[in-house]
């Protein structure tokens, strides 16, 4: 008969002493290198790239659904101002996040998946861009920018980490753009260095008063014990990366600095600078991966045009019950938005990269979390997927009944990023229609 464990006085560590000598690890910011580094998978040899871009209040379903399937289908009145690339772009009828419903709660879940946002005890998991982020490592001086229009910041984001943390989007193009390009003087850069080697002294203090209690610990406790000095690990590795790229002379601004708009009524516009910032990251290699939540909830009355204003904020015109007047302005701010998306396709169609169109190596997610705002219906989302070098100039359709995860096509998304994953969030594998010939 097996003996009852006692345990020894000495091997009993009282919570608040064992606090004392880890706490300090509660008062390290949530730094963006905070991420596993273990296990990513090797960096892609073709730079792919990928921007996310989703509109939390959707689009009108009947403009912007094709008819017909295949290859064959009829454009859409919104995509026809897309019908330059028509063989560059896919069309999704019927994709949806399984268990993500709730109306506008579910804004947050559109690059995760994550099920339940309106019951109690609710927890994000992390996006796909992070993800991809997480698996290929900082090879850019940004392992990925997260951009915002109008953004409620503390509340709302495309991005969350592993831990299902929000991180919060910049939502001024001339913040991105000094980020990107603007060089802080030797004194600046210092500070910052020595900011960097602060955050490793603690880590270093942190590790040595930790393992003072190891040796008194049973082998569950040790084993929680390796897997804390892991993570710090991790963040050292982090962190010495951060370091590198800080020494290193950011690349020339291409061009002069875009205007500061803060005004939200100039919500087109701020879109378009947007849009333009994603461009150049990709670029100049500042990042591969950009999300950019275009917070429409947000909007107040905003310009269509010079001399045009809409009579009511962007939630109210989703909520048009059909309303003529209504619908005609929700239309118009979406064909802007569409023509917009045109601008950056042909963009990145007119810049090569070793012979081959900056389009072909990167996709272009636009879609939302909403598949009809004005009853709050999160099904049969409008998702469009352009460039990659996908097999594109497709309707892919599946059933409005039982709609396809759309995590499946975020599964096909980081297999052509170059990375090996067999599932992300609800998926059940990927969309295999999408594949090259």
């Amino acid at each position: 008969m097996k003996s009852t464990h006692i345990a020894r006085p000495s091997a009993v560590i009282h919570r608040r002493s064992f606090l004392q000598g880890i706490g300090i690890s509660l008062a390290l910011p949530l730094l963006e290198c905070m991420h596993p580094v273990f296990g990513r998978s090797k960096p892609p040899e073709v730079s792919r790239r990928m921007l996310l871009i989703s509109n939390n209040l959707g689009v009108l379903p009947k403009k912007f659904f094709p008819a017909g399937h295949g290859r064959d289908y009829a454009l859409s009145p919104y995509l026809e101002k897309l019908s330059a690339f028509r063989d560059d772009f896919t069309v999704f009828s019927g994709l949806s996040h399984p268990g993500v419903v709730g109306g506008h709660s579910t804004e947050n879940c559109f690059l995760t998946g994550a099920r339940g946002p309106t019951k109690s005890g609710f927890r994000n998991q992390i996006s796909l861009d992070q993800f991809a982020a997480d698996k290929i490592g900082q090879v850019t001086r940004f392992r990925s920018l997260n951009l915002g229009v109008n953004i409620d910041r503390a509340n709302r984001s495309l991005s969350w980490t592993r831990d299902g943390a929000l991180l919060p989007a910049e939502d001024s193009a001339l913040a991105v753009f000094r980020k990107m390009f603007v060089q802080g003087n030797a004194e600046e850069v210092g500070r910052q260095l020595h900011r960097l080697e602060e955050r490793g002294s603690i880590l270093d203090t942190l590790q040595n008063q930790a393992q003072r209690f190891t040796r008194s610990l049973g082998s569950d406790d040790r084993t929680r014990i390796d897997q804390y000095f892991t993570s710090i690990r991790e963040v050292e590795e982090r962190l010495s990366a951060v370091r590198d790229w800080e020494s290193r002379p950011k690349p020339a601004p291409p061009s002069a600095e875009p205007s500061e708009v803060r005004e939200k009524r100039f919500f087109l516009h701020k879109l378009e600078l947007m849009l333009a910032m994603a461009r150049l990251a990709f670029e100049s290699d500042s990042t591969r991966i950009v999300s950019l939540m275009v917070d429409s909830f947000a909007t107040p009355v905003f310009q269509l045009g010079e001399n045009q204003a809409t009579t009511d904020g962007y939630h109210n015109l989703s909520h048009h019950g059909q309303a003529d007047e209504k619908v005609k302005q929700l239309a118009e701010a979406e064909i802007q938005q569409i023509g917009l998306l045109r601008g950056l396709l042909e963009g990145l169609a007119d810049r090569t990269e070793d012979g081959q169109r900056v389009l072909d190596r990167t996709m272009v997610l636009y879609g939302s979390n909403l598949g009809d705002a004005n009853t709050h219906d999160n099904s049969n989302l409008p998702i469009l997927l352009a460039g990659g070098g996908f097999r594109h100039g497709q309707h892919l359709v599946f059933p409005k009944d039982a709609n396809a995860p759309l995590c499946n096509l975020f599964v096909s998304m980081l297999h052509r990023f170059g990375i090996h994953a067999d599932a992300f969030g609800s998926s059940t594998g990927s969309l295999r229609e999408l594949d090259l010939t």
